[in-house]
């Protein structure tokens, strides 16, 4: 790769790394930068999941604060995105994603609006046996698609999860970040083993992401909560609008 390909990788590891671990947008920064240095789509989503993974440890390290008194609620959801995110790594391998292109803006989309709506401040974690239910299926569904492609799949979990817990915005970006590094994990796995990555590209944006993922945390925590949360929505819809016009024109 030519030494300019490597610095763009690393500045948009940076951003990934610092929007991913505050919104769960790394990669509106860091899959462009993967198609930009001539890689395939193909390539470039499993390169993608194999930095994202590998970074992941960065934001994990950096939510410390937000993650103490958590520890159950973290153990319990995890398996639910590991499953997910090995279901996701097999879809890739074994299925084409033309179809799943064009779902992606709207499932991002929906997200977005859904974390436009303010929360009530009496709001309650979900107790109910159908609530409950319906939160498996979702951070499984999410893990899936955390695994398959990927793109703002921290949007829409961060969107079922403030339902979900009802806790501060803070805290469920802190859980987010260990349930999407689980999932990416293990779909990086596969893809590390017979998938197609381009590991010249991986180093350099993994550098950058480590950097940005660990610096995330300590900003999102001095931020405002509502000007957090509309600002990971509106670059939700921004990406959302992007996705549909890739799906549509390619």
């Amino acid at each position: 790769m030519a030494p300019m390909g490597g610095v763009l990788l690393v500045l948009a590891g940076v951003g990934a790394g610092l929007t991913g671990s505050m919104a769960g947008l790394a990669s509106l920064f860091s899959y462009p930068a993967l198609l930009a240095t001539g890689l395939s789509p193909v390539v470039a989503n499993q390169t993608n999941t194999i930095a994202l993974a590998v970074s992941s440890v960065g934001s994990m390290l950096g939510s410390r604060p937000e993650l103490r008194g958590q520890v159950t609620r973290v153990l319990r959801l995890l398996p639910l995105t590991i499953l997910g995110g090995a279901v996701g790594a097999l879809l890739v391998l074994l299925t084409p994603s033309d179809a799943f292109a064009l779902i992606v803006p709207f499932l991002v989309a929906g997200a977005s609006l859904v974390l436009l709506w303010r929360p009530r401040t009496d709001a309650r974690p979900v107790s109910s046996r159908a609530g409950r239910a319906l939160t498996v299926v979702g951070v499984v569904a999410v893990g899936v698609y955390s695994g398959y492609f990927g793109a703002a799949a921290g949007v829409v979990m961060m969107a079922l999860l403030v339902r979900a817990l009802a806790d501060t915005l803070v805290r469920v970006n802190a859980v987010k970040n260990v349930l999407l590094g689980a999932s990416n994990a293990v779909a990086a796995v596969g893809f590390a083993v017979v998938g197609e990555v381009s590991w010249s590209a991986a180093l350099p944006l993994t550098a950058g992401l480590l950097v940005g993922n660990y610096c995330g945390p300590a900003i999102a925590r001095r931020l405002p909560p509502t000007i957090l949360r509309l600002g990971i929505a509106g670059a939700g819809l921004v990406l959302a609008a992007v996705l549909l016009h890739r799906a549509v024109t390619s």
